[in-house]
């Protein structure tokens, strides 16, 4: 069997296999240069079906659109949904509208590069993923195009033809989530905060009293992944839209909480804030990025307050991945203690052996951002 841990690495590249090299492309068959694939509009269209067995290595794809309804189309990375199948199944192990699948939600691409995922110029419309994929029988990927416009899809998928898989190998997995309002419990104007000052023993005058309610079983957490089997968790983006002033503008403080085979609360994996789950510090105002984690989006001063607006991040699990043997749930607190009302989106990126619990469908009317 091949050594699927030499190759593919900067310090093994010079060891060499009998690995095929393969790609599928939208490139042009006439020799011409329409180079795309067009998608009409409510068509879904499989782009690349692949026999054999492999691991897809490499994916880049742009979109551009056609007039919808006479004026240019918005929102076609959250509009186009990308599915992926492996082995004949029936039900896709990879569902997420394209750019959210990509590391970015909101419907927006901005240039930023990390170990798996990279938005490249011009203005982050060069989309790329590394995940490897393999699959024992055969792949199939497809798009969905839920708008009124036609789509013109270019792509590369370049994938390595193999002999076999070693048994344990378990196959790629993302899922996009949604909930448009969190439904917290602080007040929804501004200033709330000030009615509470200094009543919180131990704590400093500034410190706000809604802050001292705790939440000791996390219930009401935003659940970013919630999957059944044995496999291991490598990352998720979350997209947080702070769509109205609240009782404070930081949308933070929400701690991270990763149940895994069924465990009670706390939980094994419990963290301290969403920017220190994101490995960022002190309500970041920057944006970043780096191999492993990075803030794409910060909205703040374009909304009129401070992290108002539009705001995305992501986290990737390579270097830790987080493992499970019978279940996972993957969740974060939408303010300290759920107490704010915002927009969550995220996208959940794992492995697992087969089979998997089917995902819920994707609704094309909750898929377009405020």
């Amino acid at each position: 069997m091949d050594d699927f841990s030499l190759g593919n690495s900067m310090d093994s590249l010079f060891i060499l296999s009998d690995r095929k090299s393969k790609r599928v492309s939208s490139y042009d068959k006439t020799g011409g240069n329409m180079d795309w694939l067009d998608i009409a509009p409510r068509e879904t269209k499989t782009f690349a079906h692949i026999q054999g067995c492999g691991i897809i290595r490499h994916i880049w794809c742009t979109i551009s659109s056609d007039l919808e309804d006479g004026v240019p189309a918005k929102n076609h990375l959250r509009r186009t949904i990308l599915r992926m199948f492996w082995d004949n199944e029936a039900a896709p192990s990879v569902e997420a509208p394209l750019g959210d699948f990509f590391g970015m939600g909101h419907g927006i691409s901005r240039n930023f590069s990390s170990a798996a995922f990279a938005m490249n110029p011009q203005d982050g419309r060069g989309l790329c993923c590394y995940f490897p994929m393999p699959f024992h029988k055969n792949a199939r990927l497809e798009l969905e195009n839920t708008s009124l416009a036609t789509l013109h899809f270019y792509f590369y998928v370049d994938y390595e033809e193999v002999k076999g898989l070693p048994e344990n190998s378990a196959t790629f997995h993302a899922q996009f989530r949604r909930e448009k309002n969190t439904q917290g419990w602080a007040e929804p104007v501004p200033g709330s905060i000030a009615k509470h000052r200094g009543n919180v023993p131990g704590f400093p005058a500034w410190y706000p009293d809604a802050w001292a309610k705790t939440n000791p079983s996390g219930e009401d957490n935003y659940v970013i992944l919630e999957a059944t089997g044995k496999g291991k968790f490598v990352g998720c983006n979350l997209n947080i839209d702070v769509f109205e002033r609240q009782a404070n503008d930081w949308y933070g403080e929400g701690d991270d909480m990763i149940f895994i085979d069924g465990e009670p609360w706390p939980p094994t994996l419990h963290g301290t804030g969403t920017e220190d789950y994101f490995n960022t510090a002190f309500c970041p105002r920057q944006e970043f990025n780096s191999l492993y984690s990075g803030i794409t989006l910060y909205s703040g001063e374009e909304a009129g307050f401070p992290w108002g607006g539009k705001n995305s991040m992501y986290r990737l699990h390579i270097l830790d991945p987080i493992h499970f043997d019978k279940h996972i749930k993957v969740t974060i607190e939408h303010g300290h203690a759920n107490k704010l009302s915002n927009d969550y989106s995220s996208t959940a990126y794992w492995y697992q052996l087969e089979p998997h619990a089917k995902f819920a469908p994707l609704d094309a009317g909750d898929l377009i951002p405020r």
